[in-house]
């Protein structure tokens, strides 16, 4: 029986994620703290939350439930902070295996104090690989953040640290202050390289926008549905970029999962810089041997939810799509397919050929992680 990775799920952070910084630092750590609505929140500077938890802790309501903002940490799942509860949530759903991104952490690529910010990535990540990951590491592949924007030697050296605690996968912002195709990131992608470690960015996820933008989910703390909406879009312009610039010709053991993206806006994607390629490459002069869709599915990957239209594109002449695309349920966020995965499953993969559906339900996620 084929076995299911869901590639894209998420924690809520417990309120002592932070509590392994350095002692002078402790005082100014985050602090999760009751905000206005009567929620529970996550402060970075000491005032009241910009947002308590809603919408990213969702798993266990009906739709009809849903709510933005307003619930106590003591009313969502322990599924989203414990892992072993994570894991009896697997259960429930049929998933096997559950690789896990961060939440409210990532605002600590924004702090301003960044002797604090970094120490605070270094915390969760330990917090993430040594309580949450250790509950059943065969099982979860947690996600540490890397502090990409704070010297390219401090996020190698973070690399080699989890790694040495046992991390299968690393996490970047979405919205790094340096593009992903400048050559400051080579060391980075070198180490990704050499030791077969995916590295992983969602969405605009992290980081902070650069120059005038519709929304602003960093600094105002607000939620735009049409954002949400325009991010399953964000993996266009750095993939590109870093597939024109050589980046994986460079490093071909590169491999890249942008998640919750899904696939269906894949193939034109993918047809737009062929046939770009083709027109002007005589004096374009790319540093690159091969096509660019050719890079998809071997260096990189996209996660994927509840997209038909992707899944009917692979039905229908697209068989190629199913060497990048992992299933995802994107547990515990309002998107989530959890728990619900068999029906979900026998509605998007039907008629799709069985090897392609167990690329897609494990067998990308299983090379690319290792599990």
């Amino acid at each position: 029986m084929t076995r299911i990775i869901s590639a894209d799920c998420h924690i809520n952070e417990p309120p002592h994620v932070f509590e392994r910084v350095p002692a002078h630092l402790r005082d100014r750590a985050p602090r999760m703290m009751r905000g206005a609505d009567g929620g529970d929140g996550w402060s970075f500077d000491g005032q009241p939350p910009k947002r308590t938890f809603g919408l990213e802790a969702m798993a266990g309501r009906s739709k009809e439930d849903f709510r933005a903002s307003g619930l106590r940490f003591d009313e969502i799942m322990p599924g989203n902070y414990d892992g072993a509860a994570h894991v009896a949530d697997m259960e429930a759903d049929g998933v096997d295996v559950s690789v896990v991104y961060p939440a409210n952490a990532v605002f600590t690529y924004v702090h301003p104090d960044r002797e604090l910010g970094v120490s605070c990535m270094r915390s969760y990540n330990d917090w993430l690989l040594e309580e949450f990951q250790s509950a059943d590491p065969g099982r979860l592949v947690g996600l540490p953040m890397l502090p990409v924007d704070d010297g390219i030697e401090t996020a190698v050296e973070e690399f080699d640290r989890c790694l040495a605690k046992g991390a299968r996968g690393m996490f970047i912002p979405g919205l790094p202050q340096k593009p992903y195709n400048d050559a400051y990131y080579d060391p980075l992608w070198a180490r990704a390289d050499e030791t077969g470690v995916p590295v992983t960015f969602h969405r605009t996820f992290g980081g902070t926008y650069q120059g005038p933008q519709y929304d602003d989910m960093v600094t105002s703390g607000k939620i735009n549905l049409a954002g949400t909406v325009f991010r399953f879009f964000a993996g266009v312009q750095p993939l590109t970029y870093l597939i024109y610039g050589g980046v994986f010709e460079r490093f071909p053991g590169l491999k890249l999962v942008v998640g919750e993206v899904n696939h269906g806006w894949v193939p034109f994607w993918m047809q737009t810089m062929d046939e770009t390629y083709e027109c002007e490459k005589a004096w374009a002069n790319l540093p690159i041997s091969r096509k660019p869709s050719e890079y998809c599915g071997t260096n990189v990957f996209v996660t994927s939810l509840d997209d038909y239209v992707g899944y009917d594109l692979i039905r229908n002449g697209w068989p190629r799509l199913a060497d990048m695309v992992m299933y995802s349920t994107d547990y515990p966020h309002s998107l989530c397919l959890w728990p619900n995965t068999k029906d979900y499953v026998a509605k998007l993969l039907h008629d799709i050929p069985e090897d392609d559906q167990e690329k897609i339900l494990s067998g990308n996620a299983a090379r690319v992680y290792g599990v």
